[in-house]
């Protein structure tokens, strides 16, 4: 499957997904090929990166070094969840108790407002906003 970027005329940019090249220009001779916004067939394709679907490839055919940004970020979130516990809208209560040793010593996260997180770092209370989606807190299949 191809995708391609396609824009017409009008500067309108849209995808386009074909089974191949030739399938492109094809379905472009015969006007087939529409711009989704104001249907001129008068379309042109743009360069583009090629896009590689590698879902059915093992491990042994991914070049080494090829695990992208956004694994090693989503995989570092996970361990963050894993090794914290989560105390919820409690978090700047929690996170006081902790440091004034009215609780046991451990790593926390939570909910809080803005307001309560400046509030903590202006008593030198160590915070870290950390936007977790609510897909890394669910078992990975």
């Amino acid at each position: 499957m191809k995708v391609l970027d396609l824009q017409c005329p009008h500067g309108h940019r849209f995808e386009g997904w074909f089974a191949s090249a030739e399938d492109f220009e094809s379905q472009l001779s015969r006007k087939l090929v529409a711009c989704p916004i104001c249907s001129a067939t008068e379309v042109s394709r743009l360069p583009s990166a090629p896009r590689l679907n590698l879902s059915g490839a093992s491990e042994s055919q991914a070049p080494a070094g090829a695990e992208n940004r956004q694994a090693r970020v989503l995989r570092a979130l996970r361990e963050v969840l894993e090794k914290t516990e989560n105390v919820g809208d409690r978090f700047a209560e929690e996170a006081r108790r902790i440091h004034y040793n009215e609780a046991p010593a451990r790593n926390i996260r939570g909910v809080t407002t803005p307001e309560d997180a400046k509030a903590l770092v202006e008593e030198g209370i160590e915070v870290m906003p950390l936007p977790a989606p609510a897909a890394l807190k669910e078992p990975l299949q």
